[in-house]
């Protein structure tokens, strides 16, 4: 099983993104999230570090600037989602990840007190 690390950078992005209110609090994450072909017309206008910072885990032992380095997206490359930092809480609990656990449920409750 794989391991990761929290992505720091993500986890103060997807703040900034909730302090400025660019959030979904109801969506069907499995309807919206992006999938391969949204991760590629992101990467062909964007950044690897932009692309990185949709991410809340890093792979460890993954090659920088591949897909498979970033885990556990937020958000559909404009805000963040509610039901995307429900499924990372889920997911990370799931395989025991903590500290990716921990970083989407505080993400979370920052969003639930903001959007109150």
């Amino acid at each position: 099983m794989a391991s990761y690390s929290v992505n720091e950078r993500a986890v103060a992005r997807a703040r900034e993104l909730i302090d400025a209110r660019q959030y979904v609090l109801d969506s069907d994450w499995g309807a919206v999230q992006p999938r391969a072909d949204d991760e590629n017309a992101f990467l062909k206008s964007h950044s690897w570090d932009e692309y990185a910072d949709w991410h809340l885990g890093l792979t460890d032992g993954a090659t920088e600037h591949t897909k498979a380095r970033y885990a556990f997206v937020y958000g559909d490359f404009r805000r963040v989602h509610r039901t995307a930092l429900i499924a990372c809480v889920y997911r990370a609990a799931e395989w025991r990840h903590k500290d990716i656990e921990l970083a989407a449920h505080e993400l979370l409750q920052h969003l639930d007190r903001t959007s109150a």
